[in-house]
């Protein structure tokens, strides 16, 4: 099993100078994340997000990421493939790119940043998202099948006439490639397409375990007709959102509130929400407000006539990976026995602290993560 970290470059007080800090802060726990055995580094790609991502650059935070490490792997998850987010051919060469000067450590997911702040931010037709991100995995699967021929590509939205695709991965064909994967139909095309799955997951463990469910469902049902790439990649890596300290208690208050902004954060550009409360109060009790916080969001859902959906308030749950060593242990432990090959830790947070990112990091790297190597 591998053990990752994901980089949304989330913040309360989105001020110019605490934005800094904490897209610093972030390199800083990806240099401590190679040095205490953590298998991957993944980086998001928003637009316009302020309460919830500052990632709008990530192939540029990854390359610092890995001008800085060693060995651990550098993750797209994921690059925005509309064609007004990313052209496919230029979203190729920056991968292939970054593969190369990071010495074949590269891996490759597609999303379709979907929300209407940024579809609209950047010209995306919100009707046209799923075939895009298609068409560019398929050129990108298409691409250095033969690395010495020139690329040509005849697709239905886009034909590119043959030309030098520069320059090539070190990982040839391509490097792995994923999807996120936010519900049951997207985990269907990535394994349609076969894909890696990044999956996310607040409901819980049964819900990771559904979704592996449906994923080896459609990895066991498809015809290989619609795979993007000569080669297949049948990997599932689950959401874990974590905090890991000392203090116990420390740590499941500073990541219930952590996980509330999170979630508060999410309903308000995906779904409908009010902006995020960012106060943090440090008697407060973080695990009775996040089920406040849920109560609160379907009552504003109600007031505001809009149709309460299954699973409204999943991101709101708060039994996660937070506590002491022990505890993230016991929780990686049933989502190893749910199906996850990949755990994919959720630590920075809008409120969380520096000091408690690190801190959790270090806890994995000597405790947790050995736990399963050594087992």
């Amino acid at each position: 099993m591998k053990f990752s970290m994901i980089f949304e470059a989330q913040m309360a007080n989105p001020s110019r100078e605490h934005e800094h800090q904490v897209l610093r802060d972030c390199v800083e726990q990806a240099v401590l994340a190679d040095q205490m055995g953590f298998d991957t580094v993944w980086a998001v790609e928003h637009h316009g997000l302020k309460w919830y991502a500052h990632m709008s650059a990530p192939e540029v935070f990854l390359t610092w990421v890995a001008a800085k490490t060693e060995r651990i792997r550098i993750g797209h998850g994921v690059v925005c493939m509309p064609f007004n987010f990313n052209h496919p051919v230029r979203a190729a060469e920056r991968a292939a790119m970054l593969d190369v000067l990071s010495g074949g450590r590269l891996n490759l997911g597609a999303g379709r940043g979907a929300t209407p702040v940024e579809t609209s931010m950047c010209g995306v037709d919100p009707e046209r998202t799923y075939q895009e991100v298609e068409e560019s995995l398929r050129m990108i699967g298409k691409a250095w099948q033969d690395p010495e021929a020139e690329f040509e590509y005849n697709g239905e939205l886009l034909q590119v006439s043959p030309h030098s695709l520069l320059p090539r991965p070190e990982q040839l064909p391509h490097p792995p490639l994923f999807m996120a994967c936010t519900k049951k139909d997207t985990l269907k095309m990535a394994a349609d397409y076969g894909i890696g799955a990044l999956v996310l997951g607040f409901a819980g463990v049964e819900e990771i375990a559904e979704l592996r469910r449906t994923y080896d469902e459609a990895i066991a049902a498809r015809t290989g007709e619609r795979f993007v790439s000569t080669v297949v990649n049948d990997h599932f890596a689950a959401l874990c959102p974590t905090i890991v300290l000392d203090d116990r208690e420390k740590a499941q208050q500073i990541g219930a509130r952590g996980q509330r902004f999170f979630a508060q954060s999410i309903k308000h550009y995906y779904g409908a929400g009010p902006a995020p409360d960012e106060a943090v109060d440090p008697n407060a009790d973080e695990v009775a407000a996040i089920k406040q916080a849920a109560d609160d969001h379907v009552a504003y859902l109600h007031e505001a006539k809009i149709p309460v959906k299954t699973g409204a308030t999943s991101v709101f749950n708060v039994e996660h990976a937070y506590g002491s060593p022990e505890d993230a242990i016991a929780y990686v432990e049933r989502l190893q026995a749910a199906g996850a090959d990949e755990i994919l830790c959720l630590i920075q947070m809008g409120t969380v602290p520096q000091e408690a990112c690190l801190e959790t990091i270090r806890h994995w790297g000597e405790k947790v993560i050995p736990h399963f190597r050594n087992s």
